[in-house]
């Protein structure tokens, strides 16, 4: 039992050490985040259609 008591104080500390992200922070990344994912996403389909389109013509 002293084990397991030790182990949750040695966390709260650790836990009282972490620095969590401002909102603006939270924001920002998320914006960076989703934008990475729209121009990825865009060019995967643009390249989707242009091989489906080479692909048609060819068969």
């Amino acid at each position: 039992m002293e084990k397991l008591v030790n182990y949750v104080n040695h966390a709260k500390i650790e836990l009282s050490k972490v620095i969590f992200p401002t909102k603006l922070q939270v924001r920002q990344a998320f914006f960076a985040v989703f934008v990475v994912v729209s121009v990825v996403s865009l060019f995967l389909a643009l390249i989707d259609l242009i091989m489906s389109s080479l692909l048609s013509t060819l068969i």
